[in-house]
């Protein structure tokens, strides 16, 4: 009679990975960051029917009182336009441009991070001088060259997002790699002839997932500002596209007569920040519960 040998469990994206995504609702603070999120989420999707106005629509009558009222319930800028439109379609923007730039950045990231911790040697150290020659530069001053030679858009917003945050992804992603690839099961696979790749891809990157996926939610945070300070600066989507920053910039010089018009925008960047923020503490709390 043949005795069935248990075979150990091979790390990865198991039930227990699962479990603890359950466990989010555990955690307070994760919950709230889960709310905020999902809440723009949901208005970014249902904008178009949940929208009061046209969000480009100027109404001259409103510049008399741009003030809130019943009909334009958070008020009117300087040009009239309803702002509460305009949030509800900015964050279609956000929401579109900031996980995109995070998730490309992730991919080159995690592809260069891992090649440069696994191989070591002379892969390594190329692309540890390329990370620093980028990472040597003030990352806002980066973004203003980038923006400014390519211009104003969604997609050249996405390309200077990733241009910047992939050396930071490699170094973290580097790290991981170098401890873990001296574990057990990466030997293990090396004795059954498993491919570097596969090594990587399969052992390596799955059991670094939950730092990277803390990082990430921060990273989103960051993004979310580095939208918004685009905006302000005139770096964001050409007008009349809604642009939390670009609101802001817009109405800021009236912001001791009519604060509203600025205040708004605002707390929409800065709820969307902090949703983020508080789902990566509640994603960390959750891991050192493990």
């Amino acid at each position: 009679m043949t005795t069935a040998t248990a075979q150990p469990a091979r790390p990865g994206f198991t039930r227990r990975s699962w479990a603890r995504i359950r466990l989010l609702k555990e955690s307070p603070v994760g919950m709230i960051g889960a709310f905020l999120v999902l809440f723009w989420v949901l208005v970014a999707i249902v904008a178009p029917w949940i929208a009061p106005h046209d969000p480009n629509e100027s109404n001259m009558d409103a510049l008399i009182d741009p003030t809130p009222t019943a009909v334009n319930w958070l008020g009117t800028d300087n040009q009239g336009r309803d702002i509460l439109s305009r949030i509800i379609w900015g964050s279609r923007t956000v929401l579109v441009v900031a996980p995109i730039a995070v998730i490309v950045a992730y991919t080159l990231g995690s592809l260069l991070g891992l090649l440069a911790g696994y191989y070591r040697g002379w892969v390594d150290q190329v692309i540890n001088r390329i990370a620093d020659i980028i990472l040597s530069f003030p990352a806002i001053i980066l973004y203003i060259i980038v923006i400014m030679r390519l211009g104003p858009s969604a997609a050249n917003i996405i390309m200077a997002v990733v241009f910047i945050a992939t050396p930071q992804i490699v170094r973290i992603v580097r790290g991981m790699t170098l401890e873990l690839r001296e574990h057990d099961y990466v030997a293990a696979a090396k004795m059954r002839g498993e491919s570097p790749f596969y090594i990587m891809l399969a052992e390596i990157l799955p059991n670094a997932r939950g730092p990277l996926i803390v990082d990430a939610c921060l990273r989103m945070g960051y993004t979310t500002i580095t939208i918004g300070v685009l905006g302000f600066l005139g770096l964001g989507l050409p007008p009349p596209d809604p642009d939390w920053g670009g609101m802001v910039k817009d109405t800021y010089a009236m912001m001791t007569i009519y604060p509203h018009m600025s205040l708004f925008p605002a707390l929409a960047i800065s709820s969307l920040v902090v949703g983020f923020s508080l789902l990566a503490d509640g994603i960390r709390e959750i891991s050192l519960r493990d």
